[in-house]
């Protein structure tokens, strides 16, 4: 039986061919508005993104409500609903939102909500503070009228069940598996404002209380609006510790190219990391000019690109095979 995910990418290689890090839209041609998100669960996120897009609707509103897709889907088993757990049983959730205003919200460690991005926009807009976590969250969320409910689907619980055999664990094992971590988001708008959002479950079988990199502004996302946008997805403790969107946005405003500044990115983990061919993190980067660039450690990362004639999903050059 066909999934609604493998129509969703069938549809997309119909109208285009998988490029290698570069395409149509790395030349910087302008054109607005424009949505990108990291991996094929982005195909049908930016879909509902540039619904709102192509009606004239703020960027912030197009990354909020496209990244709900993914988060909804019990598919996608590394964001919301459906996500596997911490090594205790326990679905935990990070996310983060930034506006061309350069106004954020994050919440971290956030249990039974299926929308940690909805929870961290409220926290932008109805709190002083950028970041909330743990039972503060929760408790923020049910005042703000979230409902809580169980993410935690059969399909993970059993794959849960079965990693508790052995045990073993490692961040991030090569795979062609291309439902396996966060969803990042980035958008520009008809009147050419910048947004961003982030979301995810974080990697399967955490310490119980991990937090990574996608609810940390400057590290899963950061946007400028007078440059660009920039964003991760892989094994976020690596993001982290190089401050990786702020860096690649500087670079850009610095007059890097989007995937320039992302390979660069990507070389700052390289050199500090004697480990780093164990490690896999991916960076996706939107100029205000509609420039796009992708780069990661390993082959593997794919993007997806909607202009709105096309909804695209590419794979980004990487280090290993340059």
């Amino acid at each position: 039986m066909t999934t609604r995910r493998q129509f969703l990418i069938g549809a997309a290689a119909s109208v285009a061919t998988l490029s290698s890090g570069s395409h149509a839209f790395s030349q910087g041609n302008g054109r607005r508005p424009l949505v990108i998100s990291t991996w094929s669960h982005g195909l049908a996120s930016n879909q509902k993104a540039w619904d709102i897009l192509e009606q004239g609707g703020r960027a912030l509103d197009a990354v909020e409500q496209g990244v709900q897709v993914a988060e909804a889907d019990p598919e996608v088993s590394s964001v919301g609903y459906g996500g596997r757990p911490d090594r205790e049983g326990h679905v935990t959730l990070d996310s983060c939102i930034m506006d061309e205003k350069g106004n954020a919200g994050s919440v971290a460690f956030l249990q039974n909500f299926k929308h940690p991005i909805a929870v961290a926009r409220k926290v932008m807009e109805e709190t002083p503070h950028v970041m909330i976590v743990g039972q503060g969250a929760r408790q923020f969320a049910l005042s703000q009228g979230f409902r809580e409910e169980d993410l935690l689907t059969e399909e993970s619980r059993k794959e849960w069940q079965h990693w508790l055999k052995t045990a073993e664990y490692s961040p991030w094992k090569p795979a062609n598996d291309p439902n396996h971590d966060t969803i990042s988001m980035l958008a520009v708008d008809q009147a050419g404002d910048l947004s961003g959002s982030c979301t995810t479950s974080g990697l399967a079988y955490k310490m119980h209380g991990r937090v990574g990199d996608s609810p940390i502004i400057g590290a899963a996302l950061f946007v400028d609006n007078d440059v660009g946008a920039a964003c991760a997805t892989g094994v976020g403790e690596e993001v982290m510790k190089t401050v990786g969107s702020f860096l690649i946005v500087e670079l850009m405003r610095q007059g890097m190219s989007a995937k320039e500044a992302c390979r660069e990115g990507v070389l700052r983990i390289v050199k500090k990391n004697p480990d780093w061919k164990n490690t896999q993190v991916g960076y996706l980067a939107l100029g205000r000019n509609g420039d796009v660039g992708a780069y990661a450690i390993h082959p593997g990362f794919q993007y997806a690109v909607h202009d709105g004639q096309q909804n695209l999903l590419l794979d980004a050059d990487n280090y290993l095979e340059e």
